[in-house]
């Protein structure tokens, strides 16, 4: 399964969802993890998303917009996220992930990797399985 990391500079998960330029995305199964690609929205911070903060469905259709480009991800792990696209996530079958301070992707990823293969969660087991 695919996991996104909202990231500054690709060794930090340190972003807001929204905000976030750059995810890193990594593929995680039962037999391990690594990383696939960065996925780039913008140059530093995605401004095409802060400057249209609260122009409606301009704002909305932005959004919605990088939402769709991590559909293939399971999980995205920001600092920071809105409610409303927290929302627009889980309708797309994606798990919302928030940390509470800025960490080294690769203890993200590893913490991760060891809690999900221990899962008996039937959603996980299957998604570790693809």
């Amino acid at each position: 399964m695919k996991i996104a990391l909202a990231t500054t500079d690709g060794v930090l998960v340190d972003e807001h969802f929204g905000r976030a330029g750059l995810f890193a995305v990594y593929g995680i199964s039962k037999d391990g993890y690594g990383f696939i690609e960065m996925r780039k929205f913008a140059e530093g911070r995605d401004s095409a998303i802060e400057e249209t903060k609260g122009m409606g469905q301009v704002h909305e259709d932005r959004v919605e917009q990088k939402v769709e480009k991590l559909s293939d991800c399971k999980m995205i792990y920001f600092t920071e996220i809105g409610g409303p696209s927290a929302a627009r996530l889980v309708k797309k079958g994606i798990m919302p992930m928030k940390i509470n301070e800025a960490a080294p992707i690769e203890k993200v990823i590893e913490g991760l990797f060891n809690e999900l293969v221990k899962s008996r969660i039937p959603w996980i087991r299957r998604a570790l399985e693809e």
